[in-house]
């Protein structure tokens, strides 16, 4: 037998969203740690301003996989701006002539762009007119995973108990302010959540104890997605589970976040150190297994695919367990809690990087679209 020819992965970070920055640290962990007998990873940079970016050499890859990167750092590297080729699969083309000769076609995408122009079926939507296999949820999965008042919905016909919560538009605000305030001051009383629908990361989340603040959330939240949510807050424990696969998927240990501050919001996540993460989490073996039991069940309802990792509420005072929300492509250092999670469950990160190429590779032949037209 001969050799297995390594996959040239191409590895997408940076994007427009507000998770630009963090997205590059992911991809920096994903470029070190990826085996390199299996996978030969083609870093592509996509700018604030939509450029993609092509980087180039083996010393900017190393320099790349070896330290945790900036948006300042990443433009000292060389760069060849390129387009993903829809008529010749793979191919990456210069924007300022062909490909190199010596370059062959990328064999896959690996998304590790958070939040809208990555995680919400927009570069899924791109594979799939290349024909490239996808690293993750497709289309529709990504779509649903982005957009919390949909999967909330959908969740919910499933089955899954979800905290109840009222929508509304940026433009129904605008429009009936005072009727939708009396709503929400009449079915949620505080604290509440006022979430952008479709934003990540706890971008654009604000916790409200009273609702003097209501409308600055409102906007602050209209600043991320069109679409907003009022969430009935419950003093809860934030428990988590890692889920891997396609048709046969399978769920981690449980583990917990304990917030360093009021929630896990974004500094929380990203900018400070207070919080810490409990693997496993210190709960009853039934309720750990309810978690995993209904993070198989949002998974498969949400039509998701390679990864995801799924949030829930435990309720302190009662022990009620609230499916939360996915996250389609969640943090991915060493250090996130996807990977730790699996690292938990026996699953070392360089293992776990190579499992979700091999299950893209295989969702794409499972999914893959015959384009010939039908004989007569």
């Amino acid at each position: 037998m001969g050799e297995r020819r390594r996959l040239r992965v191409g590895l997408l970070f940076g994007g427009r969203s507000p998770e630009h920055e963090i997205s590059i640290t992911t991809a920096a962990s994903i470029a070190k740690e990826a085996d390199p007998d299996r996978i030969e990873v083609v870093p592509i940079w996509i700018t604030r301003e939509g450029r993609w970016l092509r980087i180039t050499g083996s010393a900017a890859l190393a320099a790349m996989a070896g330290r945790l990167l900036g948006e300042r750092e990443v433009r000292g590297l060389p760069l060849k701006e390129v387009l993903l080729s829809g008529a010749s699969r793979g191919e990456l083309v210069t924007v300022d002539g062909p490909r190199p000769e010596d370059e062959a076609p990328i064999d896959l995408l690996f998304p590790a762009i958070h939040g809208f122009g990555g995680e919400d079926g927009s570069v899924q939507g791109l594979a799939r007119l290349a024909d490239l296999p996808c690293v993750g949820a497709g289309i529709l999965g990504s779509a649903l995973g982005m957009d919390k008042i949909s999967m909330k919905r959908i969740a919910a016909t499933h089955g899954l108990p979800i905290v109840p919560f009222i929508e509304f538009t940026r433009a129904e605000w605008e429009r009936s302010k005072e009727e939708i305030r009396a709503e929400i001051e009449g079915k949620t009383p505080p604290p509440v959540f006022v979430k952008p629908s479709g934003a990540g990361s706890s971008v654009g989340i604000t916790k409200l104890s009273d609702f003097a603040g209501l409308e600055a959330a409102v906007l602050d939240a209209a600043r991320y997605d069109y679409r907003i949510l009022i969430e009935k807050g419950i003093d809860a424990r934030e428990l988590e589970v890692a889920v891997l696969g396609n048709d046969e998927p399978q769920a981690s240990v449980v583990g917990e976040i304990v917030p360093g501050r009021e929630f896990y919001d974004y500094r929380d996540k990203y900018l400070e150190e207070g919080s810490r993460a409990v693997i496993p989490a210190e709960i009853s073996r039934e309720t750990a297994e309810t978690a995993r039991g209904m993070a198989i069940r949002a998974f498969r309802a949400l039509d998701l695919a390679g990864m995801a990792r799924v949030d829930f509420l435990l309720d302190r005072a009662n022990g009620s367990l609230y499916f939360n929300e996915v996250n389609t492509i969640p943090g991915f250092t060493p250090i996130s809690m996807y990977p730790s999670l699996w690292q938990a469950s026996g699953i070392s990160y360089r293992d776990l990087i190579t499992r979700l190429v091999e299950l893209a590779v295989e969702h794409h032949r499972a999914t893959r679209v015959e384009t010939e037209p039908p004989a007569n």
